[in-house]
């Protein structure tokens, strides 16, 4: 299989995962929400969520009083967007062809998605659809590896995508429609257990793509090792995360 075969393989392999999705990903902090929008102000605004998923970030645009519009290419991620958000306006799109007129957004985000788009394509329809001195901003989270035991999971959660994995945490390029690049992180946790853990770890695509056999030894692997550590062992706990924003401005 060629990188670009495993790379549309993964980006193809959630709608069928789509309800453990919306159960096990986390949400973003309402801090990171604010910062990406910080630049305009005061006030309710126009928001398009970008490969919104299933409405993780959706959720807190929809908290911080925003007019939300959420574009997802994928039916039953869409679906259960709808399910959890059924106030707010979503439509099948992509980010290389957003289904929005010119110029009618103070801000398009991106949680989680950024690094599926099509840059040279993306960019400019992005650009197209916000108003000047609109917003872009992509969101992420990440494993706190500067915990202990969070950097000894993530190195024992790792399957054989994972040894190849190229896809960039920093996908915002510079382009000439773009200017004030900012970067920012904020510390967030995601309430677990054990076996939660594995699910959220299952509805990433570098498990969801590899062999039912490789996928069952990476379950054994990570439970045995989370049943092994006292902070992970019994009950919930918090596991620490750490999302990172990237902010940019239309000219």
């Amino acid at each position: 299989m060629t990188g670009d075969d495993l790379r549309t393989r993964r980006a193809n392999s959630f709608g069928a995962h789509a309800s453990a999705y919306a159960e096990h990903r986390p949400d973003y902090p309402l801090a990171a929400v604010r910062w990406a929008l910080e630049p305009l102000g005061e006030g309710p605004r126009d928001v398009l969520d970008l490969g919104a998923g299933t409405g993780k970030l959706t959720g807190g645009l929809v908290a911080e009083g925003h007019h939300v519009t959420a574009v997802e290419p994928n039916e039953s991620m869409l679906s259960e967007l709808v399910r959890h958000h059924g106030s707010v306006r979503a439509l099948p799109g992509t980010a290389e062809r957003i289904p929005l007129p010119d110029g009618t957004l103070d801000a398009v985000v991106v949680g989680q998605a950024f690094h599926w788009f099509d840059p040279e394509r993306a960019l400019p329809e992005i650009a197209r659809v916000l108003r000047p001195g609109g917003v872009l901003a992509a969101l992420w989270n990440d494993y706190d590896t500067s915990v202990p035991w969070v950097a000894d999971f993530v190195r024992t959660a790792r399957s054989s995508v994972s040894a190849q994995d190229e896809l960039a945490f920093d996908p915002l390029t510079e382009h000439e429609l773009f200017t004030d690049p900012a970067p920012a992180a904020f510390e967030h946790v995601h309430r677990r257990t054990a076996e939660t853990l594995l699910a959220m770890v299952n509805t990433h695509s570098h498990a969801l793509v590899i062999a039912a056999d490789e996928r069952a030894e990476l379950n054994a692997r990570m439970l045995a090792f989370l049943k092994s550590r006292p902070e992970t062992a019994d009950g919930e706990f918090d596991l620490p995360l750490t999302t990172y924003v990237k902010r940019l401005r239309r000219v």
